[in-house]
């Protein structure tokens, strides 16, 4: 079952999750930073989680274990710390994978960490083990499993994603946008000014302007901008971005009827290394 997070805040919605479980319920995932929103759960919201969950445990009589998936907790900006989930419930599993700081998406390295408090922590450890051996799941990438304490002191340039996200907040929100500077991750999660997110990703595609529809991901009505676009397309995007959404006020909203064919959008890139698209999905 999927819980939103609360749009005021995009915080967790933490009477909803309680409200979500019930007998049946065996893990709870939780994403910090989030993608796509950006969020950094507070100490605060975590301890509650934290509470929440004991209590949950305590009735079902088994624990109700909490999955922290901490892709991006080390791409966060403005000096900020970033709280582990799992501080604060010993029932947790840590998903980390270098997937993320190394920039290389489709490379499925990473780790699963289990707090020392833990019950029952070394019989789980052994579980994990023979599962991923006997699923094959690390054979893929097993060469650059030795390369796993180097992989520690690379990352992306993280005050370079700082910069580029302080300069397109700024932008998009004077061009008429709704967003949030993210805390963390390299997203940001944008308002379309239509209903259909969906058919105004079609219009910014007209501006050369590709992002990701928010329907895609459980929000619609929004959209998503990477912030690994580089530097020149961001300079290229930002008047897309601005250009569509005069287009979108001048322009009646089609209805979601008439969207059938979305997501074949055009691909051919215009004449000119200056005037290509600018791919922010």
């Amino acid at each position: 079952m999927k819980v939103p997070v609360r749009r005021d805040t995009w915080d967790l919605d933490l009477a909803a999750i309680e409200a979500a479980i019930t007998e049946r319920t065996r893990m709870v995932i939780v994403n910090s930073p989030n993608n796509p929103t950006g969020r950094i759960y507070p100490p605060e919201t975590l301890e509650r989680l934290g509470e929440i969950l004991r209590a949950a445990s305590g009735r079902n009589g088994r624990a109700v274990y909490l999955l922290s998936d901490e892709s991006y907790s080390r791409i966060v900006y403005d000096g900020r710390d970033f709280p582990t989930p799992t501080r604060f419930y010993a029932d947790s599993f840590l998903i980390y994978t270098y997937g993320k700081t190394l920039l290389t998406p489709g490379t499925r390295v990473g780790y699963v960490a289990l707090p020392p408090e833990m019950p029952e922590r070394e019989e789980m450890r052994g579980a994990l083990f023979l599962s991923s051996v006997a699923n094959g799941w690390q054979f893929p990438n097993a060469v650059a499993l030795h390369a796993l304490p180097d992989f520690e002191h690379l990352s992306i340039d993280i005050p370079q994603l700082q910069r580029r996200r302080d300069k397109v907040v700024p932008a998009l929100q004077e061009a008429g946008y709704e967003t949030h500077s993210p805390e963390g991750t390299f997203y940001l999660l944008v308002k379309a000014p239509w209903e259909n997110d969906l058919a105004f990703t079609e219009l910014l595609a007209e501006q050369d302007v590709f992002v990701l529809p928010g329907s895609l991901i459980d929000s619609p009505g929004y959209f998503r901008v990477s912030l690994t676009a580089s530097d020149e397309m961001v300079e290229r995007g930002l008047p897309g971005f601005a250009a569509a959404m005069e287009k979108a006020k001048a322009t009646t909203e089609p209805p979601k009827s008439e969207m059938a064919g979305v997501g074949t959008t055009r691909t051919t890139p215009s004449p000119g290394p200056q005037s290509g698209p600018a791919c922010f999905a």
